[in-house]
């Protein structure tokens, strides 16, 4: 008999479920409103021009730049080939970093953390379309980052999203040079133009097993340097049985990304109980390492609506930002 537990192979649901349409559009007129101001200032104009202001020069990935924008000056001195893009003025630029490292194909929910992440894209993605703004993506697998270049738009925006939904499982015990601290530091390495960030991982490092959270994960420094030019949201996807672990008796627990494993028996109270305990300090060392970085920190749990609870992550946002930003009265020159 044929365990009933298998490796994932593709995407646990369709790009209609993850982002539903009824759903993002009453979003887009309640909520999208209120976002006016709240990533970067009010913008003149829905669709601007491609600008003529050249940004930094960045390397040329072959299929994805157009040859016509390869900066020959800057080729020659570094003899690989760059491209340099264009500023378009009065648009924002969004960037999402989706970790797609094997501990992200668990789910337990009938959805995996990984499609969890592309819907918690999805959402953001919608709620910036409403201003023209551009919208860009890095997919991070252990052996390479790939890059999918920001456009504005909602036919661009699905393209974006159907990509990340068709990108190959990773599979269990895949090593390679991206760790989650290496792929923000490249993405703010290479998205150099100020912007929102949004790093979409479960934020867990391979071998890391440190619950003190005065210890800094090794993910904390490129999060706080990226905040110090962009405004950054860290979206941690979480399964509910990795916080509330089931009482299912004897159960192997393996790390997908390391050679860990262990039978628990989970029928023990008393080793639920300490399981649990655990769980709880590493995402509370997770949260006060965000928190320290100055990202906004958002967790999205498998078995929730995470429409609603973005709405309402956003709505707390923008009232907070308000009230950061209000003027003071009663001051007299």
């Amino acid at each position: 008999m044929s365990s009933v537990i298998t490796a994932p192979t593709a995407s646990t649901l369709p790009l209609s479920k993850l982002a539903p349409e009824a759903a993002l559009r009453r979003l887009e007129l309640t909520i999208v409103r209120r976002l006016e101001g709240f990533l970067h200032g009010d913008h003149q104009g829905l669709l601007p021009g491609p600008g003529s202001e050249t940004n930094d020069a960045r390397e040329y990935v072959p299929g994805q730049d157009d040859v016509r924008k390869i900066d020959w000056a800057v080729t020659a001195r570094t003899t690989t080939p760059h491209v340099r893009d264009t500023i378009a003025d009065r648009e924002l630029e969004i960037w999402a970093l989706l970790d797609v490292t094997p501990s992200m194909n668990w789910g337990t929910e009938g959805v995996t953390k990984r499609d969890l992440g592309i819907a918690a894209v999805a959402t953001i993605g919608f709620l910036s379309q409403r201003m023209g703004d551009r919208f860009g993506g890095l997919i991070m697998r252990p052996e390479q980052l790939k890059r999918l270049p920001a456009r504005s738009g909602r036919t661009a925006l699905y393209g974006l999203l159907r990509k990340m939904l068709t990108e190959p499982m990773v599979p269990d015990h895949a090593t390679g040079p991206y760790s989650l601290a290496a792929g923000i530091q490249r993405m703010g390495r290479s998205e150099q133009r100020r912007g929102m960030r949004l790093v979409v991982s479960d934020f867990l490092t391979p071998g890391d097993f440190e619950l003190d959270p005065d210890v800094a994960p090794e993910w904390e420094r490129p999060i706080r340097q990226l905040s110090i030019r962009n405004q950054v949201l860290a979206v941690e996807v979480v399964d509910s049985h990795e916080i509330d672990f089931p009482d299912v008796g004897d159960l192997l627990i393996r790390d997908p990304e390391t050679d860990f494993s262990r039978y628990v028996n989970t029928s023990d109270a008393a080793a639920r109980e300490r399981m649990n305990a655990a769980t709880a300090a590493q995402r509370e060392r997770i949260r006060v390492a965000l928190r320290r970085a100055g990202a906004a920190h958002i967790q999205l749990r498998t078995d929730s609506d995470w429409v609603s609870d973005i709405a309402r992550f956003v709505l707390a946002y923008r009232r907070t930002a308000a009230t950061l930003h209000k003027p003071q009265t009663g001051v007299s020159r």
